[in-house]
């Protein structure tokens, strides 16, 4: 059992992260094209941005929910704790999650779509705020008391560091969007975008590399972590791998190449969750509380695992079908000839 309670928790906190990733990677370019569909100048151009994501969307939000009920389950201490410390920062992704929801169907009823496209608008950019605030939140620390209870205010998570966050991580939606559309687009709108990613490209390397010097400069955690001996030399390949990420993302875009964009930004993703998970591991909460500490029982985790086990295939079978099927550029009306 010893052996168990030291090794499911750290295959669960895989689990979570691979949810995690797969939500941002799959759900952020959603977001970032919601975002975007705020500059579009016609109405016939937000209709292809929002046609583009038409038969995707809703499976991609579908990691979400198992990002949720697999905390609730495999850490829920660490579940109870983070939804008080961080409940504003989440009405105000589930709010924005709502109105986007609700804006994309509405709109293809409406006769009047002002409304709706400021609603699907606004509501991915809130959900891509509260997302970076609890980010930046949990980062920053969560009080807790010596059973691992919530202890802080209810403005805990605000900060000019998590302000950053939110920000870095509303640039890197905008990003992958742009990327997304690039190859899901031609003519007029591809061009455009080519600019809006150069131009996301730039501001989210600004804030990466500001996070990446405050990070240890203002949290203790993290100084001890990235400075010791092995994973300093780690840490310090990191941020030039993402340099050199965002370089050949960069020459790609001046190239006007199509899907190549998309995978290097998805490899920027990744990048940057592997330095997260080495900073912040093996707490779930930094550094508060463990994942040995806020892990269920070993037989719960026993449970789970068999049929998520079972559920990852299908979902990834899934994903993997929808963009097979509706692979191919999106157009509308009169756009691209």
């Amino acid at each position: 059992m010893e052996t168990l309670s030291y090794f499911l928790p750290q295959v669960w906190f895989g689990i979570l992260a691979l949810f995690l990733f797969l939500y941002v990677m799959l759900d952020g370019f959603d977001l970032g094209v919601g975002i975007l569909s705020l500059t579009a100048s016609t109405e016939e151009r937000r209709g292809i941005l929002m046609t583009s994501l038409s038969n995707i969307w809703d499976a991609n939000e579908t990691w979400l929910v198992l990002m949720g009920g697999g905390l609730f389950g495999a850490f829920p201490l660490a579940y109870g704790t983070i939804l008080n410390a961080l409940y504003i920062p989440i009405l105000l992704m589930v709010f924005g999650l709502i109105f986007r929801a609700v804006a994309f169907e509405f709109r293809e009823q409406a006769k009047r779509k002002l409304l709706w496209n400021f609603a699907f608008g606004a509501g991915s950019f809130l959900a891509a705020l509260g997302q970076g605030f609890a980010l930046g939140g949990v980062l920053k620390g969560i009080q807790v008391d010596q059973a691992g209870h919530f202890i802080g205010t209810t403005w805990d998570w605000l900060s000019w560091q998590t302000v950053l966050v939110a920000l870095t991580l509303i640039q890197g939606y905008v990003l992958i969007g742009s990327t997304y559309l690039i190859w899901k687009t031609t003519g007029e709108i591809q061009d455009t975008h080519y600019k809006t990613a150069k131009i996301a490209a730039v501001t989210t390397l600004i804030g990466a590399i500001l996070i990446t010097i405050g990070t240890p400069i203002f949290y203790e955690y993290a100084r001890e972590r990235l400075f010791h001996r092995p994973l300093v030399y780690l840490f310090a390949v990191i941020p030039l791998l993402g340099v050199l990420l965002i370089s050949l993302l960069i020459r790609s875009l001046f190239r006007k190449e199509e899907k190549v964009p998309f995978i290097w930004t998805i490899l920027l993703f990744l990048l940057t969750f592997v330095g997260l998970a080495m900073v912040v591991f093996p707490y779930i909460i930094p550094t508060q509380i463990t994942i040995y500490e806020a892990a269920a029982d070993p037989s719960a985790l026993v449970f789970m695992i068999i049929f998520i086990g079972a559920l990852i295939p299908v979902m990834l079978f899934y994903n993997i079908y929808q963009y097979i099927v509706f692979r191919g550029k999106v157009t509308g009306g009169h756009y691209g000839e």
